[in-house]
This record gives C-alpha cells, sequence and structure tokens, in this order.
C-alpha cells in the first residue's frame, strides 16, 4: 500500500458515502478534529505519568472518541451508521465535576497557562472551541449526529478542568486576568 494515492491532487477528497471539496466545511469540520486529536496526543506526552495517571487514560480514551468524531463527521451517506452516543458526554461530566471539586475555587478568569501541561490543555480547549464553531455551522448546512457538538462542547470544558487540575496538582497557581471582575460565585453564595 502507498501513502500517496494522488487522488486529492485537484482539492477533491473522499468523504463516507461520495467525494468533497477539500476546502468544504465538512472536510474542514473532521480535518479540524483530527487536528484536536494531534494535539491532545501532545498534551498527553507531556503529562507526568506517575502524577496524572487519570487524566493521561481518559486523553487516550478522548483520543479514540475525536476519531469516532471525525468518522461521524466524515459520513455523507443517508442511512449512516453513528459512532458517537451519548455515553461519552456523561463520561467527561463526572470528570470535570470531579476536577472542578479537586481544584481551587475560581471566581474570576485566569490566563491560560501555568505549568507545560496545563498550556498544552489550554491550546487543546481552544482548539475545541474552534472545532465546535465549524461544526456548528456545518450543521446549519447539513445533516449530521448532533452528539458530536455536544461532545465537543463539552470537551472544552473538560480540557479548561483538567488544565487546571494539572496546576494544581504541581503547586502551580493559576494568573487571574487582572481586569476580570468576579464572574464565577463561589459553592456558599449560590444558596
Amino acid at each position: 500500500m502507498r501513502l500517496y494515492t494522488r487522488s486529492g491532487d485537484k482539492g477533491r477528497t473522499r468523504v463516507i458515502g461520495g467525494t468533497r471539496d477539500k476546502d468544504d466545511i465538512r472536510v474542514e469540520a473532521y480535518g479540524t478534529c483530527d487536528e484536536l486529536n494531534a494535539f491532545t496526543a501532545k498534551a498527553e506526552a507531556v503529562l507526568d505519568k506517575q502524577l496524572f495517571p487519570d487524566i493521561a487514560a481518559e486523553l487516550t480514551r478522548i483520543q479514540h472518541e475525536l476519531f469516532d468524531c471525525g468518522s461521524d463527521l466524515a459520513s455523507v451517506k443517508e442511512d449512516a451508521v453513528w459512532k458517537m452516543d451519548d455515553q461519552p458526554v456523561s463520561r467527561l461530566e463526572k470528570s470535570i465535576d470531579v476536577y472542578t471539586e479537586e481544584a481551587p475555587e475560581l471566581q474570576r478568569f485566569i490566563l491560560p497557562g501555568g505549568s507545560s501541561a496545563a498550556a498544552e490543555l489550554h491550546i487543546c480547549r481552544t482548539i475545541a472551541r474552534r472545532t465546535e464553531r465549524i461544526i456548528t455551522a456545518l450543521a446549519k448546512e447539513e445533516t449530521m449526529n448532533g452528539e458530536v457538538l455536544t461532545y465537543i462542547n463539552r470537551l472544552s470544558d473538560y480540557f479548561f478542568a483538567a488544565a487546571r487540575v494539572v496546576n494544581s496538582r504541581m503547586n502551580v497557581a493559576d494568573v487571574e486576568y487582572e481586569r476580570s471582575a468576579v464572574v464565577f460565585r463561589a459553592h456558599h453564595d449560590k444558596t
């Protein structure tokens, strides 16, 4: 098997059930999902596996789920059988809740960064948001698996929560945005 096929040399590419221009919104959606997958791999690679075995394992699972998202996004078949369902979102939400409780309470916006590992997770968060915007545009034009959009939306929240926990476990303080108002209320203020 050759790695190159030459079939895309004219600006067209295969999708599941057809072909599309390489700048088509569907191709942009699954291509950006693939980009997010690669940055997720980088974030996992820089994690200290002794300190973050839970997050490292989750990032590997997320990579598999991002491949599932890409597959669903690449399908233009009328009778498509989707790979993504609501189970991955439920898992993400459980992790987000655990990490939100573990990290120091947050009242203001924070700058992305802190430790190198947290900075990588913040990069994943911003790419997830871009992926979400592209998928939203796709959903306005064509049929697609709505679970993918929900998953990517929740995934950006996961990356934020994971980045904060990484900094916390490494004893690296999040840096508050200096002109931020109080935007998050303390738990005891909510009652």
